[in-house]
């Protein structure tokens, strides 16, 4: 009786996980947040403030902010995480995005220059992708959810 109430509560019970989006004036974030919501690519333009959309995985609920990148905007970004306590369990998911263009950085030198390796109280983790075909977008997504897993 206890395994099939798991299963039942399985079924209906959608966790939900706040993911924030930050990152440099276009970087790809609001191109990113369009192929996880929508599986394709949007014309955009700068983001002013934030865009929301709610992505649905396996029962699993994110609620993804995409935030504004320009140097204007970025003492703002605060606001999305103030107060919230969950960010002491909270994961660090990088995309190298734009590996499609020539003499971009390697997933190897943004960890160097971002010193990833010195961060010791969060997982990690960066993935190379290229929002405009997705490529390594699903790799992602798949490593923030095996963390949810583990937790």
């Amino acid at each position: 009786m206890g395994i099939l109430f798991t299963r039942i509560w399985r079924l209906f019970n959608h966790q939900e996980h706040k993911v924030i989006i930050v990152g440099l004036d276009n970087a790809g974030k609001t191109t990113i947040l369009f192929q996880f919501s929508m599986n394709e690519v949007v014309h955009t333009s700068p983001t002013i403030g934030s865009n929301v959309e709610e992505i649905v995985i396996n029962n699993t609920r994110f609620l993804m902010w995409d935030t504004g990148g320009q140097e204007s905007l970025r003492s703002s970004w605060n606001t999305y995480y103030t107060n919230t306590e969950d960010l002491r369990k909270a994961g660090l998911l990088i995309f190298a995005n734009k590996q499609d263009v020539e003499e971009c950085m390697t997933v190897a030198e943004i960890s160097q220059v971002l010193k990833l390796t010195s961060i010791k109280d969060h997982q990690w983790h960066i993935q190379a992708c290229c929002a405009l075909t997705g490529e390594g977008l699903c790799q992602g997504l798949e490593w923030m959810m095996s963390r949810l897993k583990i937790r």
